[in-house]
């Protein structure tokens, strides 16, 4: 299916202006993909522009439950006869929003929906959903997208929750668990513990930055365990928005873990509409993973004075002559498996 452009959305809004003074919406028929339906369409008398997506069988939340943000509302509509058998949702342009830039809004939502032949209407909502809530994300802090470090520490994330899927986590407790984008005090809090994940692309040594004294406290969650990724950069490994895709298809199954890697990525800051800024390919080269432990050399809050209330250091896991435990046995030990 051919794509939608801003341009060819602003011809068919303003050839559906007409009338403002009539309140309720004027329509007109985009694509049809299963039981999904588009609508482009303006809302009398306030003439917004707007993009209409009909579900046939998918129960639509209450608009409380509906992302909301600058630019652009989103809520559930009744078009009256016009409804037939579906169920409305509506994105609509605020008047504070730029025209062009809600444009090119619908047209990435057209084309999300268009690619979703053969997926349930319940993974094609949430994904909607989510592109959404990234969209409203971009508008509200005018986002330019990860850097350098942000985009390793999220593939090492990423990477981390593939491989809990590769030993055969459940999908939804492994999404349940993937905490980092949170702002949980650790990566990963799954099964009795938790596991904290560092990348590195240096040669020499394995650096890392400990953010806080609480960070490698394991009297908080105990056991606790250290992943160390170090990755290349080369033309065999994956990019991030790869990396995000894989992971998007083996979710599809499972439609509640499909939210929660949703709402993280969101929360992460990785929009789709910026996939284009991260073409750095990633190969993971190692993988270590360490007991924190009394051993395990570290600040916490109970081995630094009273007075130090907040620290943030830098560790070098190469000097460190710890166990390197498989990612099998702490799963074991975390009693996920």
């Amino acid at each position: 299916m051919a794509a939608l452009s801003s341009s060819e959305l602003l011809g068919i809004w303003r050839a559906l202006s007409g009338n403002a003074s009539a309140p309720g919406w004027r329509s007109i028929d985009l694509f049809q993909i299963a039981t999904i339906r588009i609508k482009a369409a303006r809302l009398a008398p306030g003439n917004e522009e707007a993009v209409l997506v009909g579900f046939a069988n998918c129960k639509i939340a209450p608009i409380t439950q509906l992302p909301q943000g600058q630019g652009f509302r989103i809520e559930k509509v009744d078009l009256g006869e016009a409804s037939g058998d579906h169920q409305w949702l509506a994105v609509v342009r605020q008047p504070e929003g730029s025209l062009e830039l809600f444009a090119a809004v619908v047209s990435d939502v057209y084309g999300l929906i268009a690619a979703a032949n053969g997926c349930t209407e319940e993974l094609v909502y949430q994904r909607l959903l989510g592109r959404v809530r990234g969209w409203q994300e971009f508008m509200r802090k005018g986002r330019e997208g990860l850097g350098p470090e942000a985009e390793l520490g999220l593939v090492g994330e990423l990477c981390l929750l593939q491989h809990l899927l590769d030993e055969g986590v459940l999908l939804y407790s492994a999404l349940q668990g993937w905490k980092g984008p949170l702002d949980g005090l650790h990566d990963f809090q799954i099964g009795v513990g938790a596991i904290e994940v560092k990348s590195t692309m240096a040669t020499e040594g394995f650096p890392v930055r400990i953010a806080s004294l609480d960070q490698l406290d394991d009297s908080q969650c105990p056991p606790l365990f250290l992943a160390s990724l170090r990755f290349v950069l080369t033309g065999s490994g994956k990019s991030l928005p790869e990396i995000v895709e894989d992971l998007r298809f083996q979710l599809v199954l499972d439609l509640a873990a499909t939210r929660l890697f949703e709402q993280a990525l969101y929360h992460a800051g990785y929009l789709d509409m910026q996939a284009a800024n991260y073409s750095r390919r990633f190969l993971l080269n190692e993988m270590k993973i360490f007991l924190v432990d009394g051993d395990f050399p570290r600040l916490i809050p109970f081995k630094v004075p009273t007075a130090i209330r907040r620290a943030q250091y830098e560790l070098d896991l190469a000097l460190i002559p710890a166990i390197n435990h498989p990612l099998a046995d702490v799963l074991k030990q975390l009693g996920v498996l």
